[in-house]
């Protein structure tokens, strides 16, 4: 026991690297007196608390260094049939010494378990599918091609260094002196040596056997550095064997396809399906539709889907197909959703149909380890970014209702993620029928470098039936009127019966007296009425369960309110709805059993009668869900939200209104919300037709809106990406990714990445044609400069005249029988006369012009319904120099033979000259004179009399010389008023007037060496063009990445290099509201509050309702209240500096402080009862708005931990297990 004693007191010693300090003794000597008699203990004796102990240090401990990483591995090859060892070789490891702080690869070593299945902002993600890695052997290439000036193209000084390296050349001779000499003899191992704690050994070296060579001498054989009893590789062998084996594996990927897209045909019944698939991954009891057995055998094949069907057509077929592969293979399969709710609906499903499903929510983890995890999208993000373990292990990713990524707020959430996505995992996305299926694939088989297989349905399984009802009373519940029917035909004569039953029922005074425009409100008397004549008529025709969409919170608790008188269940089924209620909510305390919406909702259940809206406590909408899938609860109010993703189909859909207010404005019904929410009509294997009826309780909707609704195009697939300071921060934390390389894989930028192929091919014939075009000459030597300024003079004319006679007043000026000049592609420098113009839209406004011109044998074809022939072409490289020939003295076109004249139809920027001149002619007759001899019979006739009148006036205006044809003065003749227009107009003058001065005109090639000029300039303008198109600089969203870096480098969360400092390490964990909250962290603001405090604070970055009731505050919210507000104002003026947009101008609207009462309450302990009093918000949006409270706190926590401030990070664990109580975090009937 003493020799142990004393050999770990050894260990100890040696372990530090100056021993123990001399004079201590042992320090458990004497403890038990000091602690037993404390007046022992001298605290007036000072000088004995405090010495100086000298001690030795010992340098050589701080000369060791981490162990390198192994550099090769020891690899067994088998026999492919038999599996046996047949030798062992060794590899060079690719990835040695890689981890989760300093690699993207898959290879790198495992991060940290407590990480847990989120990863952390510290490690780097996993390398996005479809991005190109950097390939070293390339960049190995252009470093040696290209020529590296060391003085300039690096960067010399680090970051926060004053100095740094320089690589002047400077004379050997001033540093070891004149009389010094060179050595003759270098040795390898001094080169080597230098600076190098590494022992080379002795100048002698035994090598190969006993013999021993001089180092200086040595042969270095790149065969012996690899030797064992397998086959002998150099070690530059392995590694080109090593990459050939990886570019191999890449190649399916990396090969360029021509489409990325691929639409399979679901209208042909699959042939031998069990024999292409003999041992499925799971069983179905029934039999598959032809879409679910395409997707199937694609799943097989590892190949991307998407599959497009109809509501309730079996999509989840295709993801439990996915989830079963995916458990057989061992691997791991994510299931995400758009929102919570869904999250544990499909928890509770899947866990039905396999036993190894977990769930990941904000404040929820059940099972994480889990083969099939069930999550929101927003989560797979955060794990995508923070490099979490599990990716590795991913087989598939299925994204449930991907026709989200249309939603302003959180649809970039979508296309971050399937960005983001590595390569191994395969991708299923589900969603409702949308046009654009094709477009959207395609964009994700070109990001991901991998085909994606559209599926989708031609019909619905169970076909809708659309009526309008029009009764109010139970004597007109049979005023139901077929408008479309199963085969989508639309039936006008049942609209027209259903305008006739209304207006034989309108009172005279309806008639009579004011507004004669639609109505969609009714009185509280007549809502009721309504109501009681639809659910008799539903209950004599049996048309029950119902779902009945209005959207209005406040309307549906006042609809059911008022149907007290209604009771739709016996006595059993009153009986199994208290059963289950009463046992859903024993879990509830006492005093939260007796709120008054769980009274009232018992009582409305009991009844058959159902609520479902975001008011509702989550608890509750659960218990309505699951009597309404047993069948139990006979019509359900429900909003919109209902119809997302949730499988509970019913017999009859109706419609309070087909008018929503969307949070800006009241609307009609898009037909993509339409169609999702009616979608739920019908049972598949239950109702032959689905059953939608549009209630008509003022007015009947106008035909046409009720036509685009039902059979209008559903809304497409539309890019939401946007630049958030989250996404920035993330991946400026890694050098490899780039938030340009994220814009330009977004959905918003597909069409120009698309053309991208298309526009290198023709930059390089471009510049091809460029090197063949001869050399300008330019004796004058001002050739160039007088290109540029008629170059300037011809945009700001341009210009002027938009601008100018697109005025009422210049707009009279181009009136019939106004002389012009126009120039086009066949009609150069010619005088013309307006006849008309035609507008079919102001921007697009044409003008019907007479030009003379050469006669032709036969006039062209002109349209049957149009006399005019369009000739708005742009002018082409040849033309450009015909512009100008008012001011080089030049005469306008005249005819060298027989004139001739034509009608064209021409833009204003085709007109070059307006004059003040006008001739009177008979417009409408010349135009019925070119019309009839554009007719073949008609062909040959002479012009008519006013046609030649006007044809002879402009051959007599050619013969004037240029400048004496008068010409409209914008700024006298249009009086125009504009300074901008004005200046722009004396400079047009000032380069007109410039022009004749210049040398060039005199030589006599000008005009030759004008034109091969302009060509040239021309083509290199193109291109400029298409340089700029190629470049990174064509991105719509990088001038606003570039303001965002600018605000986050003033606001200090990076530095001038783009290094991510504290600050933005402290934002990468805040998943709402970063900079606000950041803030406040770090300017310790929430550090000086209490906790019941600061969870009222931060409720404000979580509610989002508009209109509530005032709180009533203590003077220490409002003060830190106040704070808030400060700092979010003065991070909003740093934007608007950086030209950031903003969601509102004034910071108090941003934010909605109408819970910090509510919140704060519930924080010291009030019961949720005693809450509800204090604000007019209903309690269900009281309990989302905590709960996701309880996420930001625990962000928050997180940020604390990092910048290492105990005090904060007690708090806020405080903070978070006051408000984690009762009804608030009840746990979910799904999980349970």
């Amino acid at each position: 026991m003493t020799d142990c004693k004393a050999l770990s007191q050894s260990i100890i010693l040696g372990s530090l690297s100056i021993g123990f300090p001399p004079v201590l003794s042992d320090p458990t000597e004497g403890a038990e007196q000091f602690l037993t008699n404390p007046e022992f203990l001298d605290i007036h004796n000072y000088e004995r608390s405090q010495r100086f102990l000298p001690r030795e240090p010992n340098y050589e401990t701080c000369y060791s260094i981490d162990v390198t990483a192994v550099q090769t591995g020891i690899v067994v090859e088998r026999d492919v049939s038999t599996g046996k060892s047949c030798h062992i070789k060794e590899e060079y490891l690719l990835d040695a010494g890689k981890s989760a702080k300093n690699s993207t690869s898959l290879r790198r070593l495992p991060g940290s378990l407590q990480d847990g299945i989120r990863g952390s902002t510290t490690n780097y993600p996993f390398w996005p599918g479809g991005l190109e890695e950097p390939n070293i052997e390339e960049l190995k290439e252009k470093s040696v091609s290209s020529e590296i000036d060391f003085s300039k193209d690096f960067a010399t000084v680090p970051p926060g260094f004053s100095a740094g390296v320089t690589f002047e050349r400077k004379n050997l001779m001033d540093f070891i002196g004149f009389d010094a000499k060179a050595p003759s003899v270098v040795y390898l191992s001094d080169l080597l040596g230098q600076g190098q704690d590494i022992d080379l050994a002795d100048d002698e070296t035994e090598l190969n056997g006993n013999v021993k060579t001089p180092m200086k001498d040595i042969v270095i054989n790149k065969e012996a550095l690899v030797e064992f009893s397998g086959p002998k590789y150099a070690i530059e062998d392995v590694v080109q064997l090593q990459h050939g084996i990886s570019s191999l594996v890449m190649t399916s990927s990396a090969a360029e396809e021509e489409s990325w897209v691929s639409v399979v045909d679901v209208g042909t019944p699959v042939q031998g399906f069990h024999k292409k698939i003999p041992s499925m991954a799971i069983e179905f009891p029934f039999e598959l539709d032809t879409f679910q057995k395409q997707a199937i055998i694609h799943l097989e094949n590892h190949d991307n889907v998407f599959v497009a069907a109809h509501t309730s057509a079996g999509k989840t077929v295709v993801a439990e197909y996915a989830i079963a592969m995916s458990q057989q293979h061992m691997t791991r399969s994510i299931y995400t959703s758009p929102i919570k709710a869904l999250s544990n609906q499909k928890f509770r499903d899947f866990k039905e149909r396999f036993e190894d499903v977990g769930l990941v929510t904000g404040d929820v983890q059940i099972k994480p380890e889990a083969s099939c995890l069930i999550m929101t999208t927003e989560i797979l993000r955060s794990m995508l970014y923070n490099g979490s373990d599990v990716v590795r292990d991913l087989e598939w990713v299925i994204f449930d209702e991907v026709h989200y990524v249309n939603d302003a707020e959180r649809g970039v959430v979508w296309e971050e993620v399937l960005i983001m996505l590595p390569k191994h995992a395969n991708i299923i996305m589900l969603s409702a029928t949308v046009p654009n299926t094709r477009e959207f694939a395609e964009w994700v088989g070109r990001t991901k470098k991998k085909k994606v297989y559209v599926i989708s349905t031609p019909k619905r399984p169970v076909p809708l039936e659309h009526y309008l009802f029009t009764g109010n009373s139970t004597k007109t519940n049979n005023e139901l009127f077929l408008l479309l029917d199963a085969n989508k035909k639309f039936l006008e004569d049942g609209y027209k019966k259903a305008i006739k039953a209304k207006s034989e029922r309108a009172s005279k005074s309806s008639q009579g007296f004011g507004s004669k425009g639609p109505k969609y409100s009714v009185n509280p008397k007549q809502n009721k009425n309504i109501w009681l004549s639809v659910i008799d008529m539903l209950t004599k025709t049996k048309k029950m369960p119902a779902v009945a969409f209005i959207f209005s919170r406040r309307l549906i608790g006042d609809t059911a309110d008022q149907l007290e008188s209604v009771d739709l269940t016996d006595q059993k089924e009153k009986s199994q709805i208290y059963q289950f209620f009463e046992r859903s909510i024993s879990r509830l305390k006492g005093s939260d059993r007796k709120l008054p919406q769980v009274v009232t909702l018992r009582d409305q259940l009991k009844r058959g009668i159902g609520i479902h809206h975001s008011g509702i406590l989550p608890i509750l909408k659960e218990v309505v869900e699951m009597l309404f899938q047993k069948g139990l609860v006979k019509i359900l109010f429900a909003t919109e939200t209902f119809a997302m993703g949730v499988n509970m189909p019913a017999r009859t859909v109706l419609f309070d209104s087909i008018r929503k207010h969307d949070g800006r404005q009241l609307r009609d019904l898009l037909p993509g919300e339409y169609i999702q929410m009616a979608g739920r009509a019908g049972r598949r294997g239950l109702d032959t037709t689905g059953t939608v009826i549009l209630l008509c309780k003022e007015d009947v909707p106008e035909l046409s809106d009720l036509h685009r609704m039902m059979l209008g195009t559903p809304t497409h697939l539309n890019s939401q990406f946007r630049i958030t300071y989250t996404m920035v921060l993330n991946l400026l934390r890694m050098e490899q990714l780039r938030v340009e390389d994220m814009i330009k894989r977004s959905f918003g930028e597909f069409n120009n990445q698309k053309e991208l192929p298309r526009w290198e091919e023709k930059l390089k014939e471009l510049m091809k044609r460029r090197e063949s075009l001869p050399n300008v000459i330019d004796c004058s030597g001002d050739l160039e400069h007088y290109h540029d300024v008629c170059d300037e003079y011809l945009l700001l004319k341009e210009t002027i005249q938009m601008q100018a006679f697109m005025q009422p007043h210049g707009l009279k000026m181009l009136s019939a029988g106004r002389v012009v000049v126009v120039n086009t592609v066949s009609h150069r420098n010619s005088l013309g006369v307006i006849l008309g113009s035609v507008l079919p839209s102001k921007r697009d406004r044409t003008f019907r012009i007479l030009v003379i011109c050469e006669q032709r044998k036969e006039l062209p074809f002109g349209s049957s319904d149009d006399p005019a022939r369009k000739d708005v072409s742009p002018v082409t490289t040849s033309d450009w120099l015909g512009l100008e020939l008012h001011f080089l003295g030049n005469k306008y076109f005249r005819p060298t033979g027989p004139c001739g004249q034509e009608v064209i139809e021409v833009g204003l920027k085709q007109i070059t000259y307006v004059s003040s001149k006008l001739l009177k002619i008979n417009a409408e007759k010349i135009i019925e004179d070119v019309k009839k001899r554009e007719m073949p019979r008609f062909r040959k006739d002479e012009p008519s009399q006013n046609t030649t009148l006007a044809t002879q006036e402009l051959l007599r205006l050619t013969e004037m010389d240029p400048g004496s044809l008068p010409v409209i003065d914008p700024v006298k003749d249009l009086q125009v008023k504009d300074l901008d227009l004005i200046e722009k107009f004396s400079r047009m003058k000032f380069l007109e007037d410039s022009l004749p001065k210049y040398k060039c005109i005199h030589d006599p090639s000008f005009e030759e060496n004008l034109k091969q000029l302009h060509e040239r300039k021309a083509l290199e303008s193109e291109i400029a063009k298409l340089t700029f198109q190629l470049s990174e600089q064509n991105l719509a969203l990088l001038p606003e990445y570039k303001q965002r870096i600018e605000v986050l480098r003033e606001l200090k969360y990076i530095d001038n290099c783009n290094v991510v400092q504290l600050k933005g390490r402290v934002a990468c964990e805040i998943s709402s509201q970063e900079l606000i909250i950041t803030e406040l962290v770090l300017e310790n603001v929430l550090s000086e509050l209490h906790p019941t405090e600061i969870a009222a604070l931060l409720s404000c970055v979580v509610f989002e309702q508009k209109r509530c009731s005032e709180p009533n505050l203590n003077g220490d919210l409002i003060a830190c209240k106040n704070q808030f507000l400060a700092i979010a104002e003065r991070i909003n003026s740093v934007q608007k500096s950086h030209r950031v947009p903003v969601q509102k101008e004034d910071v108090a609207d941003e934010f909605n402080f109408g819970l910090m009462e509510v919140v704060f309450e519930w924080a010291r302990g009030l019961p949720f009862s005693k809450i509800t009093e204090l604000t007019d918000v209903q309690e269900g949006i009281i309990v989302r708005c905590i709960q996701r409270l309880d996420e930001v706190i625990r962000d928050v926590y997180k940020a604390a931990r990092i910048i290492g401030d105990p005090v904060l990070s007690k708090k806020m664990e405080e903070a978070s297990a006051m408000i984690k109580r009762d009804i608030v975090f009840a746990a979910s009937l799904y999980t349970h």
